[in-house]
């Protein structure tokens, strides 16, 4: 993340990997203010393990794509809705323009959960504990879905 307040929204891509039981790191590593760290980041991301970033930005958020521009793993961007930006969406088209060969997978604003399910899912091609863990996550949905329809139809909702 490019700052310590993307924490508020960062956290929750945390709290996700955790469930999946996915080794992460949590750091600082701004494009603005330390750019030299941003490039050493990337660019051993590969030399120390890592198989998929995910990299918030609000604002103008060129962390995600400064990052994608210097390591080939996937980069996946969270844009995030900060004071100074109009609701994310500058996050968001800054995630989505980037140029042919340089991708970012971009979520929704603040989507940092998704992020991490999507970097499971990526991590899971070749892993089958993680696909095992994210069919039983998704049955966890699925079920809890079905409780609410049957609560609402034991309520008189029958057209549910």
């Amino acid at each position: 993340m490019g700052g310590q307040s993307d924490l508020r929204v960062m956290n929750a891509a945390a709290d996700m990997l955790r469930q999946f039981q996915v080794p992460y790191e949590l750091t600082l590593v701004s494009p603005h203010r330390t750019p030299h760290r941003l490039v050493e980041y990337a660019e051993t991301a590969r030399k120390r393990g890592l198989r998929v970033i995910i990299a918030g930005g609000g604002g103008a958020a060129h962390l995600p794509g400064m990052v994608a521009a210097f390591t080939t793993i996937p980069v996946i961007g969270v844009p995030i809705n900060v004071p100074t930006s109009i609701g994310g969406l500058d996050s968001i088209l800054s995630m989505l323009q980037m140029p042919t060969g340089v991708p970012v997978a971009t979520v929704a604003v603040d989507g940092a959960a998704n992020a991490a399910v999507l970097a499971v899912q990526m991590l899971a091609l070749g892993n089958a504990r993680l696909a095992d863990a994210l069919e039983k996550y998704r049955g966890a949905l699925r079920d809890k879905v079905m409780r609410t329809v049957d609560e609402l139809r034991k309520g008189g909702l029958d057209d549910i």
